[in-house]
């Protein structure tokens, strides 16, 4: 009796046990009104790309802030420099693109720089640490599902890519006037003459969208790429030999390293084309 019950013990653990697919689609399923793991879903709202990206928002704005507080005309400590380095970085680069005024661009830009970067900075904390502290609070089967990238979900990369785009017409209305902007958007560039208008306009149309969905999903497809990938390096762990667990933490600390490059350079990517983007706007075709 005690041996059938083990045997069914161990056949009922087994049954449970996620595969590595089943794995994979949980980590990458959202915490949202449906728990839906689709790519593309804009029919419901994920809560922990909403979280986290709040959240992260805060961190970011406070870190800011406490630079500016305790900045020093002395000599400046390291927190203090390397902000400074960051914020002298995105006034070049402000400067060089855009030719006007820029008391609220270059702070944009700033604020689209580190928030970026430590929203892709999630990426490094392990995949199941989340789910492991939810276990321990008991709090699984209240949030069976989280994903604590926001900018591995395509929502979050075009809601940000949005307001992108909200500055680019606000500043195409504030630099050239309402008949201006729409001058342009009927005359350039082929001209003016009236049977040129239809594609003129289609034409712009056609740019302001690709701009804003190639500012979206360039961000999106390297950091969704990135998690897969440590997600596989993950499964490599779960495999009970020496083998499979060196390969983890070879794969995985080179992995980290590499990928520390792709975190910054695409939040540079992205601050740097909203600048062009809103710079574009200051100018006529």
């Amino acid at each position: 009796m005690a041996t059938d019950l083990a045997v069914e013990g161990a056949h009922h653990a087994s049954a449970h046990a996620p595969t590595a697919s089943e794995y994979i689609i949980h980590h990458l399923t959202h915490f949202s009104t449906t728990h839906q793991s689709k790519i593309v879903d804009f029919s419901v709202i994920n809560m922990d790309t909403l979280f986290w990206s709040i959240a992260i928002g805060i961190i970011g704005s406070a870190l800011m802030w406490m630079a500016a507080r305790r900045a020093t005309s002395g000599t400046p400590g390291r927190f203090q420099a390397f902000v400074e380095m960051i914020v002298e970085m995105v006034e070049d680069q402000s400067k060089a693109i855009v030719h006007g005024d820029r008391s609220f661009i270059a702070p944009m830009a700033l604020t689209v720089f580190i928030w970026v970067v430590l929203m892709n900075s999630m990426d490094f904390l392990p995949v199941d640490m989340i789910s492991g502290l939810l276990g321990l609070l008991g709090l699984e089967h209240v949030v069976p599902y989280q994903r604590i990238v926001p900018t591995a979900d395509l929502n979050g990369t075009l809601g940000m890519a949005l307001g992108v785009f909200a500055l680019m017409i606000y500043y195409n209305l504030k630099i050239k006037g309402a008949g201006g902007f729409v001058h342009e958007l009927f005359c350039a560039p082929f001209g003016s003459h009236p049977a040129l208008w239809i594609p003129n306009l289609a034409l712009n149309i056609i740019e302001f969208v690709a701009k804003t969905v190639s500012l979206a999903m360039r961000l999106f497809g390297n950091m969704y790429a990135g998690e897969l990938i440590f997600l596989l390096i993950a499964l490599l762990g779960s495999t009970a030999t020496w083998w499979g667990f060196g390969m983890h933490v070879f794969a995985g600390t080179v992995w980290a390293i590499f990928h520390i490059l792709i975190v910054i350079l695409q939040a540079f990517i992205f601050m740097m084309l909203a600048l062009v983007y809103v710079g574009q706007a200051h100018e006529g075709h």
